[in-house]
Protein backbone atom coordinates (compact mmCIF):
# COMPACT_ATOMS: atom_id res chain seq x y z
CA UNK A 1 0.00 0.00 0.00
CA UNK A 2 1.66 3.47 -1.07
CA UNK A 3 0.84 6.24 1.67
CA UNK A 4 1.91 9.64 0.19
CA UNK A 5 2.02 12.84 2.37
CA UNK A 6 2.52 16.05 0.53
CA UNK A 7 3.72 19.90 1.57
CA UNK A 8 3.84 22.82 -0.79
CA UNK A 9 6.72 24.99 -0.12
CA UNK A 10 7.04 28.26 -1.68
CA UNK A 11 10.18 29.57 -0.14
CA UNK A 12 13.97 28.48 0.51
CA UNK A 13 13.01 29.21 4.43
CA UNK A 14 9.71 27.06 3.98
CA UNK A 15 11.56 23.81 2.58
CA UNK A 16 14.46 24.58 5.18
CA UNK A 17 11.88 24.62 7.90
CA UNK A 18 9.95 21.79 6.98
CA UNK A 19 12.86 19.27 7.03
CA UNK A 20 14.26 21.18 10.42
CA UNK A 21 10.94 19.49 11.95
CA UNK A 22 11.80 16.55 10.29
CA UNK A 23 15.39 16.56 11.47
CA UNK A 24 14.00 16.87 15.39
CA UNK A 25 12.08 13.90 14.98
CA UNK A 26 14.93 11.87 13.77
CA UNK A 27 16.43 8.91 16.25
CA UNK A 28 19.13 7.77 14.34
CA UNK A 29 19.56 4.87 11.77
CA UNK A 30 16.82 6.71 9.03
CA UNK A 31 17.88 6.93 5.46
CA UNK A 32 16.36 9.60 3.56
CA UNK A 33 16.28 9.09 -0.22
CA UNK A 34 16.12 12.28 -1.91
CA UNK A 35 14.44 12.90 -5.66
CA UNK A 36 14.12 15.34 -7.64
CA UNK A 37 15.64 17.34 -10.82
CA UNK A 38 18.45 19.73 -10.67
CA UNK A 39 17.56 22.45 -8.52
CA UNK A 40 14.79 21.62 -6.91
CA UNK A 41 15.94 22.30 -3.62
CA UNK A 42 17.23 18.61 -2.17
CA UNK A 43 20.22 20.25 -0.68
CA UNK A 44 18.19 22.98 0.95
CA UNK A 45 16.20 20.01 2.71
CA UNK A 46 19.32 18.66 3.43
CA UNK A 47 20.64 21.68 4.95
CA UNK A 48 17.24 22.00 7.02
CA UNK A 49 17.32 18.37 8.61
CA UNK A 50 21.25 19.14 9.40
CA UNK A 51 19.87 21.78 12.03
CA UNK A 52 16.85 19.77 12.89
CA UNK A 53 19.95 17.39 13.95
CA UNK A 54 21.68 19.88 15.62
CA UNK A 55 24.61 19.99 12.92
CA UNK A 56 26.82 23.32 13.81
CA UNK A 57 28.50 23.02 10.23
CA UNK A 58 27.10 24.61 6.98
CA UNK A 59 25.81 21.83 4.70
CA UNK A 60 27.48 22.35 1.22
CA UNK A 61 26.24 20.12 -2.02
CA UNK A 62 28.77 17.26 -1.69
CA UNK A 63 28.07 16.95 -5.79
CA UNK A 64 32.35 16.29 -7.04
CA UNK A 65 33.26 14.46 -3.17
CA UNK A 66 29.79 12.76 -3.23
CA UNK A 67 29.95 12.62 0.69
CA UNK A 68 30.14 15.12 3.42
CA UNK A 69 29.49 13.97 7.24
CA UNK A 70 28.10 16.66 9.77
CA UNK A 71 28.14 16.01 13.67
CA UNK A 72 25.31 16.78 15.67
CA UNK A 73 22.94 15.75 18.25
CA UNK A 74 22.96 12.53 15.62
CA UNK A 75 25.45 12.47 13.24
CA UNK A 76 24.82 12.80 9.50
CA UNK A 77 25.89 11.50 6.48
CA UNK A 78 25.01 13.31 3.09
CA UNK A 79 25.65 11.70 -0.09
CA UNK A 80 24.96 12.92 -3.44
CA UNK A 81 25.42 10.44 -6.27
CA UNK A 82 24.83 12.01 -9.37
CA UNK A 83 27.95 11.88 -10.57
CA UNK A 84 28.81 8.29 -9.67
CA UNK A 85 29.71 6.67 -12.83
CA UNK A 86 27.53 3.84 -12.21
CA UNK A 87 25.24 2.24 -9.46
CA UNK A 88 27.90 -0.28 -8.25
CA UNK A 89 30.25 2.82 -7.10
CA UNK A 90 28.02 2.72 -4.56
CA UNK A 91 29.48 -0.06 -2.71
CA UNK A 92 32.89 1.94 -3.03
CA UNK A 93 31.77 4.21 -0.70
CA UNK A 94 31.30 2.19 1.91
CA UNK A 95 27.28 2.84 2.29
CA UNK A 96 26.26 -0.51 4.56
CA UNK A 97 28.76 1.54 7.03
CA UNK A 98 25.85 4.25 6.89
CA UNK A 99 22.97 2.74 6.36
CA UNK A 100 23.45 0.53 9.32
CA UNK A 101 25.03 3.03 12.03
CA UNK A 102 23.97 5.54 14.40
CA UNK A 103 23.46 8.49 12.22
CA UNK A 104 20.82 9.53 9.31
CA UNK A 105 21.76 8.95 5.65
CA UNK A 106 20.59 11.61 3.77
CA UNK A 107 21.20 10.71 -0.06
CA UNK A 108 20.58 12.96 -3.11
CA UNK A 109 19.29 11.49 -6.67
CA UNK A 110 18.93 8.43 -4.54
CA UNK A 111 16.98 6.73 -7.66
CA UNK A 112 20.05 6.51 -9.34
CA UNK A 113 21.12 3.69 -6.72
CA UNK A 114 17.64 2.37 -5.70
CA UNK A 115 18.62 -1.30 -5.66
CA UNK A 116 20.80 -0.15 -2.95
CA UNK A 117 17.74 1.30 -0.65
CA UNK A 118 17.26 -0.52 2.38
CA UNK A 119 13.72 -1.55 3.02
CA UNK A 120 13.13 0.90 5.31
CA UNK A 121 13.52 4.49 4.25
CA UNK A 122 11.63 7.59 3.77
CA UNK A 123 11.42 8.65 -0.35
CA UNK A 124 10.62 12.26 0.02
CA UNK A 125 10.26 13.90 -3.65
CA UNK A 126 10.97 17.83 -4.40
CA UNK A 127 9.22 18.91 -7.88
CA UNK A 128 8.57 22.29 -9.46
CA UNK A 129 4.94 23.43 -9.14
CA UNK A 130 3.41 26.39 -10.21
CA UNK A 131 0.27 27.82 -8.83
CA UNK A 132 -1.62 31.47 -10.20
CA UNK A 133 -1.91 32.45 -6.96
CA UNK A 134 1.44 31.97 -4.92
CA UNK A 135 3.65 31.26 -7.97
CA UNK A 136 6.57 28.71 -8.53
CA UNK A 137 6.76 26.44 -5.55
CA UNK A 138 7.52 22.89 -4.73
CA UNK A 139 5.61 20.02 -3.87
CA UNK A 140 7.49 17.81 -1.50
CA UNK A 141 6.05 14.30 -1.21
CA UNK A 142 6.98 11.97 1.29
CA UNK A 143 6.97 8.35 0.53
CA UNK A 144 7.57 6.39 3.57
CA UNK A 145 8.72 2.59 3.33
CA UNK A 146 8.04 0.36 6.35
CA UNK A 147 6.19 0.57 9.45
CA UNK A 148 8.72 3.13 11.59
CA UNK A 149 8.86 5.52 8.66
CA UNK A 150 5.33 5.86 8.45
CA UNK A 151 5.10 6.13 11.84
CA UNK A 152 8.01 9.12 11.14
CA UNK A 153 5.65 10.92 8.86
CA UNK A 154 2.12 10.61 10.39
CA UNK A 155 3.87 12.64 13.49
CA UNK A 156 5.11 14.56 10.85
CA UNK A 157 1.88 15.58 9.25
CA UNK A 158 0.32 15.89 12.90
CA UNK A 159 2.82 18.50 14.04
CA UNK A 160 2.20 20.09 10.46
CA UNK A 161 -1.45 20.14 10.70
CA UNK A 162 -1.48 21.74 14.69
CA UNK A 163 1.09 24.36 13.97
CA UNK A 164 3.65 23.30 15.35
Amino acid sequence: MVILYSFESYSTEDTVALAEKLGRKLQGGEVLALEGDLGAGKTHFVKGLAKGLGAKDTVTSPTFTLLHLYEGRIPLAHFDVYRLPFPEAFEELGYEEYFSGSGVTAIEWSDLIAPFLPAEYLQIKITRVYRQETGEGRLISFNPHGESMETLVKELVLNESSGH
